[in-house]
């Protein structure tokens, strides 16, 4: 009726409508209900929420941040809010084929057989390597995570597919963790089977484990947080050239992914924050 005083009169409105002249006003006079004006709170800080995590967060995570900061809220309703305010998550594409196989190599036992459930920080790593387009050609970058807690523990980029690539992102993961016995799952690419490579992980007391070629369920994980990436970052940004694209991960990777970025698979965690909650005081 409000919005439509100016083209007839309120009270033949009031009488189609069958209300009374007197309630209408009544009405208007009322401020919002207190219902009304806790939406309008959450919904600014669920915009925030949204915003920090570069417009990603569908309501399952968003639900998971508003309980972390002791939001008491339905997660039916941050989903309404989140419709009226024109908000919505990114959803993940499937995946590209990177593994080019030397047949001439052996590849290592696969020690995982698509069983990803450990009990403890550095007990599996999983590894893989992507393809990240520029204007100027493709930028490539290898991780290395850990299965337990989801984190990017070593990772590198360059604009080859060497094996000093995969090298520099195992390299990375050691000096960070300093493990004993870990597994190392990747597929049967050639950077993997090379033979310095497994000298490598021979050196720091690695066990290579390989999964068959071709099958992304054999290393499903990784894939997954590739999978992360591309639709988080890569299917939302058009880099001019590789140093553009090396600053932009970098920062995913480092400012976003390890210490923010809730996961399901974590409770609605974030990889560090799950590490700290769950690995006990030495």
């Amino acid at each position: 009726m409000k919005a439509h005083q100016a083209e007839y009169p309120i009270a033949t409105m009031c009488r189609l409508l069958e209300v009374s002249t007197s309630g209408y006003y009544a009405w208007l006079k009322r401020g919002p209900s207190a219902r009304a004006l806790r939406d309008a709170e959450l919904t600014e800080t669920i915009e925030a929420i949204h915003a920090r995590s570069r417009g990603t967060y569908g309501s399952p995570r968003i639900h998971a941040e508003l309980a972390a900061r002791g939001v008491r809220v339905g997660r039916k309703r941050v989903a309404r809010l989140m419709r009226e305010a024109g908000l919505e998550g990114v959803s993940r594409r499937k995946g590209k084929v990177t593994t080019r196989r030397d047949r001439e190599a052996r590849p290592a036992p696969d020690l995982v057989d698509r069983d990803f459930s450990v009990t403890g920080p550095d007990q599996l790593w999983v590894a893989d390597i992507t393809y990240v387009p520029t204007w100027a050609g493709f930028l490539h970058l290898a991780v290395v995570v850990d299965a337990w807690s989801r984190r990017i523990v070593g990772w590198a980029m360059a604009g080859h597919l060497r094996t000093e690539l995969v090298l520099e992102a195992l390299n990375m993961a050691v000096w960070q963790r300093d493990p004993e016995n870990v597994i190392h799952h990747s597929d049967q690419g050639c950077q993997y089977t090379s033979l310095a490579f497994g000298s490598r992980c021979q050196q720091a007391g690695i066990r290579p484990s390989m999964g068959s070629v071709g099958d992304a369920y054999d290393n499903a994980l990784c894939e997954s947080v590739f999978a992360s990436l591309e639709c988080e970052l890569l299917d939302r940004h058009s880099f001019r050239t590789p140093a553009e694209a090396k600053r932009a991960i970098f920062e995913y990777i480092e400012g976003w992914y390890n210490p923010h970025r809730r996961h399901s698979a974590l409770d609605y965690d974030s990889p560090i924050n799950y590490e700290r909650r769950h690995t006990p005081a030495a």
